[in-house]
């Protein structure tokens, strides 16, 4: 006769009948550990089931995890998945407004990656410095050299530009008043020469370019998310120095200015105006549809074609 179990011998996993199944970590700490652990890398995006797989977790566990580390602000959920969010990303469980921004533009910058096989970035101003909140990649990711939670000069990259293009000029002057540094052959050295590209921008409706200013082989073009009182954030694509970056200038105007209607609904940005900058007007058209003869008439605004 088969030797009875005793009470204490009796587990959950010695009553189940079938083929063993492995057995779930002990605590619930390893557990969101080895869920964390799931997203390789601050670009991942993963559905419920994703998890679930790498994990191996049961999908009701993994869900119920879930749910409690996008409350605390470990992970962020998006309508196209999870990713992780401000305290994984090491950015503070008080994130100054910064995780609105990022909602905002999530389904912006999902749908700019899909659709053009670029990186979309998502960068706040920090003094002379663009901070990075978000990046998808895709395949493309590990070539651009930017990550989320880091910094990079504003004045020579496009995300930079785009956002000190909406400030005042004094107000330029005081962020950059230690003075601008070469990174490339081709990044801006004077306080003067930036403040041309500036108004190249503003003509442009915006648009900010760079090739190979802060990393050699690089290119980008963005746009600002403005509200009234001006720019909150850029949105930008990045990809290979030869990518036809023009073609695609479009839709990154037309997702600066979709989040910044999600941010300020109702609010034309750039209501109350600059001095120096661009007279007030409303969005209403910025970032529609262009023609190729428009985009190029844009591209050209200072005579040499040049859109660095």
């Amino acid at each position: 006769m088969t030797e009875a179990l005793t009470p204490e011998a009796a587990t959950p996993e010695t009553m189940t009948s079938g083929p063993a199944r492995r057995e779930s970590p002990p605590s619930m700490i390893e557990r969101m550990t080895l869920i964390l652990d799931a997203f390789n890398g601050p670009t991942a995006r993963l559905t419920l089931e994703d998890v679930a797989r790498r994990t191996r977790l049961p999908r009701s566990t993994a869900h119920r995890i879930l749910d409690q580390l996008v409350k605390q602000r470990w992970l962020a959920h998006h309508s196209f998945g999870y990713g992780l969010g401000q305290r994984a990303l090491g950015l503070g469980g008080q994130d100054g407004g910064h995780g609105k921004i990022r909602e905002a533009a999530a389904p912006l910058l999902h749908e700019l990656q899909v659709t053009t096989g670029l990186v979309a970035h998502l960068a706040v101003l920090d003094g002379a410095e663009v901070f990075y909140l978000d990046k998808l990649g895709g395949r493309l990711a590990a070539s651009v050299p930017s990550r989320v939670g880091g910094r990079a000069p504003a004045h020579c990259t496009a995300l930079g530009k785009a956002m000190l293009a909406w400030l005042e000029p004094e107000r330029v002057d005081a962020l950059l008043s230690a003075g601008i540094s070469r990174f490339t052959s081709r990044t801006i050295g004077e306080l003067g020469t930036l403040h041309q590209e500036l108004h190249r921008v503003r003509q442009r409706r915006g648009l900010a370019f760079e090739r190979g200013e802060s990393y050699p082989g690089i290119a980008c073009v963005a746009a600002a998310v403005r509200g009234a009182e001006g720019p909150v954030a850029g949105i930008s694509l990045a990809g290979d120095i030869r990518a036809p970056l023009e073609n695609v200038a479009p839709l990154v105007v037309t997702a600066a200015r979709e989040a910044s209607q999600i941010l300020f609904p109702g609010s034309a940005p750039g209501a109350r105006g600059r001095r120096g900058g661009p007279p007030a007007r409303s969005s209403a058209g910025e970032g529609a549809s262009w023609s190729p003869e428009t985009m190029n008439r844009l591209l050209a605004v200072d005579g040499r074609g040049d859109w660095m």
